[in-house]
């Protein structure tokens, strides 16, 4: 089997000059743009600027009305998580209801795909709308069940089952 080689010649008049002009007339006009930058810890928003309600942020585990987690410990999420980031230990009471013993989100594992939110069949777990998650000790990454249920920030929509296309 032989080799074909293509020889490909060089334009015998390239013009560098007028690329590098070409090129320095885009990066100054860049100059006299409205600047979009954000001074993010004293400006926390701008006129016109938010989240989408679909971004997927810290989990949060909501709760009934007497204070206790909604999860049943059905063991679902554990199973989705792609991540493998969710450690649970189901339990159970003397009247026969399940409640987890331990549930553990570990958010440097997580990928934040949305999973566990979308196939609890209690609607206990959810993705909220925070961003701000800054710590200075890896181990406040696992999110226990008391944080978890601590957490107030508002929940993600990650789609509308009213919409058929899922915009």
């Amino acid at each position: 089997m032989a080799i074909g080689v293509k020889v490909v010649r060089r334009p015998d008049s390239v013009s560098y000059l007028r690329a590098t002009l070409k090129g320095m007339t885009l990066t100054f006009g860049h100059l006299f743009r409205r600047k979009v930058t954000m001074q993010y810890p004293e400006e926390k928003s701008e006129p016109g600027w938010s989240l989408s309600p679909r971004w997927r942020g810290t989990h949060r585990m909501l709760t009934d009305e007497q204070g206790r987690a909604k999860c049943v410990a059905c063991g679902l999420c554990p199973q989705i998580c792609p991540a493998n980031c969710i450690k649970l230990v189901p339990g159970e009471d003397e009247d026969g209801h399940r409640y987890p013993l331990i549930y553990e989100i570990d958010e440097f594992r997580c990928v934040f795909c949305g999973y566990c939110q979308e196939v609890c069949p209690e609607e206990a777990i959810h993705v909220g709308v925070h961003y701000e998650n800054a710590e200075y000790d890896r181990g406040r990454f696992v999110y226990d069940l008391e944080r978890l249920c601590a957490q107030t920030h508002p929940v993600s929509s990650l789609w509308d089952p009213a919409d058929p296309r899922g915009e």
